[in-house]
């Protein structure tokens, strides 16, 4: 296995290594720590099945269903994100994936399937690089403060409950998720790094602050962690796959390819509650 770096704040890019084959014990150490290192890594040239993926992804711990999110007829782990003109994209912001609940995902592995002739790169940002780079001043008034994470900041009903059976789905999905509460700046449980925890995809407000001073040093957060300088840019080739640590990363994917299609797999692994 080979992996080379591609940037200094985030992404590596791994090679010789089949994801179609069970891991190898000391393969999968060796993805682990580069994940840790590296934040995301990423894979060209693998074929593999929604099965493949979905037990690849169980190698690194339990898996989620997503509440709203179309799920792969055969594998119920496997969200389906095909988006087109049918049904525009509503992930191109920054975001951390399933912050809405108490145990947010330690990573998720994403399966390019079909794409369009151009566009479509999805970029990851560091939430440590982003946390390290505020002046001493600015960490110390964010380090205890908590922030609330609302699963309808991103699944409106306008949007995810349309028809009648999707409005089913959607109320059982907004009544077992209220609003949690996580902190703003968090410890990742390995390398015990801190990180920003806040995104615009789920944060509705900082609970300490006054509402005005809350969209404030929100604002200037989202603002902030998007900065060049902390992020890398993937385009993909079908049969790419990408492989996330969630827990102190966002991203964003374009949305500059409608009329096109673009279909992807996304596999996700719950993680722990953040301290």
């Amino acid at each position: 296995m080979q992996i080379q770096t591609l940037g200094p704040a985030i992404g590596a890019l791994v090679s010789d290594i089949n994801l179609g084959l069970a891991l190898k014990p000391e393969d999968q150490a060796q993805l682990h720590q580069a994940l840790i290192e590296h934040h995301v890594l990423f894979f060209e040239g693998q074929d593999i099945t929604a099965h493949q993926q979905r037990d690849l992804a169980a190698a690194f711990g339990e898996l989620h269903i997503h509440p709203v999110y179309p799920q792969h007829p055969e594998v119920a782990e496997i969200i389906l994100l095909d988006t087109s003109m049918d049904n525009p994209p509503d992930n191109d912001n920054w975001h951390t994936d399933v912050t809405f609940i108490e145990t947010p995902p330690l990573g998720a592995i994403l399966s390019a399937q079909h794409l369009p002739s151009s566009g479509g790169d999805t970029l990851w940002a560091s939430g440590i690089a982003a946390y390290e780079a505020l002046s001493a001043p600015m960490r110390a008034m964010l380090d205890p403060l908590s922030a609330e994470h609302d699963f309808l900041q991103s699944f409106p009903a306008w949007r995810f409950a349309r028809t009648p059976e999707e409005r089913v789905r959607w109320e059982a999905a907004r009544d077992k998720h209220p609003p949690v509460i996580h902190p703003v700046v968090r410890t990742h449980p390995v390398s015990r790094r801190r990180g920003l925890f806040v995104n615009e995809g789920f944060t509705t407000r900082i609970i300490e602050l006054q509402t005005k001073e809350s969209d404030a040093v929100l604002a200037f957060l989202r603002e902030h962690c998007a900065k060049p300088e902390f992020t890398v840019r993937w385009r993909w080739k079908r049969h790419d796959l990408a492989f996330w640590d969630n827990r102190l990363t966002q991203h964003y994917a374009t949305a500059d390819y409608l009329p096109q299609r673009r279909i992807m797999h996304r596999a996700t692994i719950l993680g722990d509650k953040p301290f």
